[in-house]
């Protein structure tokens, strides 16, 4: 089939067009709406489940995983130049493909950042976008904690002073295929999309990645993420670690994990989700009475009259962004030259979809577009949705392993998100019966409250004040003083 080919001010409006329809906020960032839609099917089709509940190869045989020589291929994928980059960049960037089923033809896309200062002492970290199905590179990397984020032109970019790469050397992953820039050539492979193939999928991207970056194969290893990679994390952390036992295997050094806003149990984040409408004043009294009444929460399967009690709470609600309930939305583009990462703008997502469909763009990333007829989004047009095979309806059991492990683990909340809210959080930490070890109490940046946190044993949970779902994004400054105490294996500082 011939690729799709379109002028750069087609494409341009094109993609601007389509993010305008996207989601209630308008700013494209599809993530939002593609979580909200996974949840709502739930309430009326039962539960997916598989054995990634446990360790996924701790009741199997261990099969090696597929390797490929990467001599060459490091250098092939550093990046000289972002089109429209600030000036004064002073660390090094690389982009490109990893093959992880060469049977198939499936690869994996990724952007990598190394730290300004001292790269060779900063630990590796692995960013995930959640959806399912939507992209870190347009998520993770361009609008929340990337070294740069998308000017309104939709051609430039500006520095962002608190990304994360100021404290760690960071991998973001278009995972699974179809994701992005990343593709199958195989067409079915889209529809066999899930928990299961994405983890062990992102796995052996890991192995083949550190065999192309050798020199950080013993380097500390943490993955963080949001949203959707609630269920992401924990699945490739239990792989990561059932597969270290392997000594013919490379030992990834893996110290920890940090999910935000993490869709890990279905049942307490529904439940916690009107219970954070109504606490907020965004339903009323009669609507939480009605479903307090209907809905037991107890089961994925749920009542007429449960659905009906939930679905009269949400029309209640209104057009607002659900995921940062305070927030504005976006009604077009801003009229500023250019953007800050002092405050989140709603329309972030529109000037990211235009800036990573300029073919300049796309070539100096590396990416391999000759063979897509579609034009590169934030979530995938094939994967997500109704196409997402497995999921188990908790991952509570696999967390509790991931504590037992020794690893560092770290829940955080975004405290205005009523999608994934920090109410959720607390529920599912609850049923996790920890030992609190370091009591509630806030932490603090600049001289100001960043939100609260509380130590258990073997596992953090910090809020971040005045932010939404893409805690980074809403709290820039806030979310590099958090991440950097967990790399750093300490709570956030007290005042």
């Amino acid at each position: 089939m011939e690729p799709w080919r379109m002028t750069t001010t087609t494409l341009i409006l094109l993609s601007f067009s389509c993010c305008l329809l996207a989601s209630p906020n308008m700013e494209g960032y599809d993530e939002m709406g593609r979580l909200r839609e996974l949840m709502k099917s739930q309430r009326s089709s039962s539960p997916l489940h598989h054995n990634l509940q446990t360790h996924p190869n701790s009741k199997k045989t261990y099969s090696p995983v597929y390797v490929r020589p990467q001599d060459g291929q490091m250098e092939a994928d550093k990046i000289d130049e972002l089109p429209g980059q600030p000036e004064g960049v002073s660390f090094d960037q690389y982009a490109g493909y990893v093959t992880v089923d060469p049977e198939a033809g499936r690869a994996l896309f990724y952007y990598f950042v190394e730290s300004p200062q001292d790269p060779s002492t900063k630990p590796l970290v692995l960013w995930l976008n959640g959806g399912p199905g939507c992209s870190s590179l347009g998520g993770g990397a361009m609008v929340e904690l990337g070294p740069f984020g998308v000017n309104s032109d939709g051609r430039t970019l500006y520095a962002n002073i608190y990304a994360w790469n100021n404290v760690a050397n960071v991998i973001f992953l278009e995972s699974p295929a179809g994701v992005g820039f990343s593709y199958s050539n195989t067409t079915s492979d889209y529809k066999l999309s899930g928990d299961k193939r994405t983890a062990e999928d992102s796995y052996t991207f890991l192995v083949n990645w550190l065999e192309r970056f050798p020199q950080y194969k013993t380097r500390e290893f943490y993955i963080t993420g949001e949203s959707y990679a609630g269920h992401y994390i924990p699945e490739l952390a239990s792989l990561i670690l059932a597969n270290n036992k392997n000594t013919n295997q490379t030992v990834i050094n893996l110290k920890g994990v940090a999910m935000g806003n993490a869709y890990i149990d279905g049942n307490t984040n529904e439940r916690a989700t009107y219970d954070y409408y109504w606490t907020h004043a965004l339903i009323s009294d009669e609507a939480y009475k009605e479903i307090r009444l209907k809905c037991t929460f107890t089961s994925r399967n749920y009542t007429p009259g449960c659905v009906s009690a939930l679905g009269a709470a949400d029309a209640e609600v209104g057009d607002i962004d659900y995921y940062n309930i305070y927030a504005p939305l976006c009604h077009g583009p801003s009229m500023a030259a250019h953007s800050t990462k002092l405050e989140a703008d709603p329309c972030a997502g529109m000037y990211t979809r235009s800036y990573l469909n300029l073919p300049e763009v796309q070539k100096a990333l590396h990416a391999n577009v000759t063979g897509l007829w579609y034009p590169w989004s934030l979530c995938s047009r094939f994967v997500g949705g109704g196409n997402w095979n497995d999921a188990p309806d908790t991952l509570l059991p696999t967390i509790k392993e991931l504590v037992s492990s020794g690893i560092s683990v770290w829940l955080y909340s975004g405290d205005q998100d009523s999608v994934v809210p920090v109410t959720s959080t607390r529920y599912s930490i609850d049923m996790l019966g920890l030992d609190i070890e370091s009591s509630w109490r806030p932490w603090y940046t600049d001289s100001e409250v960043g939100g609260y946190v509380v130590g258990y044993k073997g596992l953090t949970f910090a809020t971040v004040r005045g932010a939404g779902h893409m805690v980074p994004s809403d709290q820039p400054e806030r979310s590099l003083t958090m991440i950097s105490s967990f790399l750093e294996g300490k709570l956030p500082p007290t005042a």
